[in-house]
C-alpha cells in the first residue's frame, strides 16, 4: 500500500512552498493571536486538504498562484471548523496536543476561529478568486447543516441510514469535494473535468468519513482495544445503524439503553461493540467503505495517465487501508 509521503511526492516542492505562504496569510499583528497561530502552525497535521488541491490542479493542467490561493482557503476554513468544534465537543485535545479551548478558554476559541474563516474570505475577495469562494461557502453552509443535523438526530437517537449518509455527505465529503473542485478551478478546467473530481471528492470523502466510523469498533492502539469514543458520545455511525437494523424491537430498546449508559460504563461501551461486530455491522460498513472508494477511482477514468492521477488512486485506497 502507497504511503502518504509517496503520494504526495509528485507536488511536495509545492507543499513545501505552501507551508510560508500559510503562515503568513494565517498571520495577525494582534499579540495574543499570533501566540495562537504559532501554536496552530506548529501543530499541523498531515496537509491532506492542500495535497488534494495541487494534485487536481496538476492532473487538470497546472498548478497556479489561484492554486495556493485555494489550498490556503481550504486550509483555513478547516482549522476554523476544527478549533469550533472543539468547543461544540467540549474537547481538551487536539491532535495530541491541548486544544484552543483548553488552553485559552471557549470565548477566545470562537473568536480564533472566526478569525480564520475571515481571513479565508478576504483572501479570496482580494486575489479576485470568486469561484473559489462560492464554493468554499457552499462547504461552511453544508458542514454546519451536517453538525446540526447530528446534533438533533443524536440526542432523539433516530439515525436511520439515510439520515446517517447525509450527515456525513455534508459534515465530511462536501469539504474533501471543494479541495479538488478548487483545485481544478485554479488550473483552469472545463466544467466537465470539475464535476468528475465533484464526484471524486465526494465519493474519498464518504469512504474516510466511514472508515473513522469502523475504527471505533476495532482494535488499535497500544492496548489493542476498540477506542469507543463515538460510542460513549452516543453517536449513531454505520456499523451500529445497520446492526440495529438487523434486530427485533426489543433488542434495540436495550442496545440504546446501553449506548446512553455508555459515558460513565465502559462495559456498556464493550457491549455495544460486541453488538455491531456480532450483527454484521463491521462487515457492512467496510463493504459500502469499499465501493465508495471504487467509485472515486472510477471518476478519474476521464483523465489521462499521469503522476497525479495514479496519486490520487493510490489516495483512494490509501483512505480505506490506513490504520489510523
Amino acid at each position: 500500500m502507497s504511503s502518504l509521503n509517496s503520494i504526495k511526492k509528485p507536488v511536495e516542492n509545492e507543499l513545501k512552498a505552501f507551508e510560508p505562504y500559510f503562515r503568513k496569510i494565517m498571520s495577525s499583528k494582534v499579540p495574543l493571536l499570533s501566540i495562537i497561530t504559532n501554536h496552530i502552525y506548529r501543530r499541523k497535521g498531515k496537509q491532506v486538504r492542500p495535497l488534494l488541491v495541487f494534485l487536481s490542479a496538476g492532473m487538470n493542467g497546472s498548478i497556479t498562484e489561484a492554486t495556493f490561493v485555494a489550498a490556503g482557503m481550504i486550509e483555513l476554513l478547516h482549522t476554523a471548523t476544527l478549533i469550533h468544534d472543539d468547543v461544540v465537543d467540549e474537547a481538551n485535545e487536539r491532535r495530541g496536543s491541548f486544544s484552543i479551548n483548553a488552553l485559552w478558554r471557549s470565548k477566545i476559541a470562537v473568536l480564533v476561529g472566526d478569525f480564520l474563516l475571515s481571513k479565508g474570505l478576504l483572501l479570496a475577495i482580494e486575489t479576485n478568486e470568486f469561484e473559489l469562494l462560492r464554493n468554499m461557502s457552499h462547504a461552511v453552509k453544508e458542514m454546519s447543516e451536517g453538525e446540526l443535523l447530528q446534533i438533533e438526530r443524536s440526542r432523539r437517537m433516530n439515525i436511520d441510514e439515510e439520515t446517517y449518509f447525509d450527515i456525513i455527505h455534508k459534515k465530511t465529503a462536501t469539504l474533501i469535494a471543494s479541495c479538488l473542485v478548487n483545485g481544478a478551478v485554479s488550473a483552469g478546467a472545463e466544467q466537465a473535468m470539475i464535476d468528475k473530481m465533484y464526484e471524486y471528492g465526494v465519493n474519498l470523502g464518504l469512504a474516510f468519513q466511514i472508515k473513522d466510523d469502523i475504527f471505533d469498533y476495532q482494535a488499535k492502539g497500544a492496548l489493542g482495544k476498540p477506542t469507543g469514543n463515538d460510542i460513549k458520545e452516543n453517536k449513531l455511525t454505520l456499523p451500529l445503524i445497520y446492526a440495529l437494523s438487523r434486530v427485533d424491537k426489543v433488542k434495540k430498546r436495550r442496545m440504546l439503553s446501553q449506548l446512553r449508559k455508555s459515558k460513565r460504563s465502559q462495559q456498556a461501551v464493550e457491549e455495544v461493540i460486541r453488538f455491531a461486530n456480532e450483527y454484521g455491522g463491521i462487515e457492512y460498513a467496510t463493504d459500502r467503505m469499499n465501493e465508495y472508494k471504487d467509485k472515486a477511482i472510477a471518476a478519474l477514468k476521464p483523465f489521462p495517465e499521469s503522476i497525479y492521477r495514479d496519486a490520487l488512486i493510490d489516495m483512494a485506497n490509501f483512505v480505506v487501508n490506513r490504520k489510523k
